[in-house]
């Protein structure tokens, strides 16, 4: 099952977990994106259960409505939930190489991705 995004280039250890789960037989996958809608998140909170992983993407915003805390230097925000996603372990261990492997791809091209905002800010 390769992304249909990426052409018919298959990562070896995506053809592992294929032929691990379906054995010799051999899977056309059909896309039908008719009833596909887009967001957008800038953040994501992950909860689970024995038998499934819930990750719930939504916009982290400033609250513009709360003054800031006077004794440290945090910041008031609002995470907006849009939308979930449930599913399985075996679900979301795929999703979970499939997005690291783009990930590298990513920063082979571009360089590392640094998380932390003040090792990005460039100081003048």
């Amino acid at each position: 099952m390769a992304n249909p995004n990426q052409g018919d280039s298959t990562d070896p250890q995506v053809e592992q977990q294929v032929q691990e789960q379906v054995g010799q037989r051999k899977v056309r996958l059909r896309v039908d994106q008719r009833d596909q809608h887009t967001i957008y998140a800038n953040g994501f909170r992950t909860q689970f259960t024995a038998e499934e992983v819930i990750i719930d993407f939504g916009v982290n915003l400033i609250d513009q409505s709360q003054p800031p805390g006077k004794d440290d230097n945090s910041v008031n925000c609002v995470f907006t939930v849009g939308d979930r996603v449930v599913m399985n372990y075996f679900s979301a261990k795929r999703l979970a190489i499939s997005l690291g492997q783009q990930i590298k791809r990513y920063e082979e091209q571009f360089g590392p991705l640094e998380l932390n905002v003040a090792k990005r800010r460039k100081s003048n």
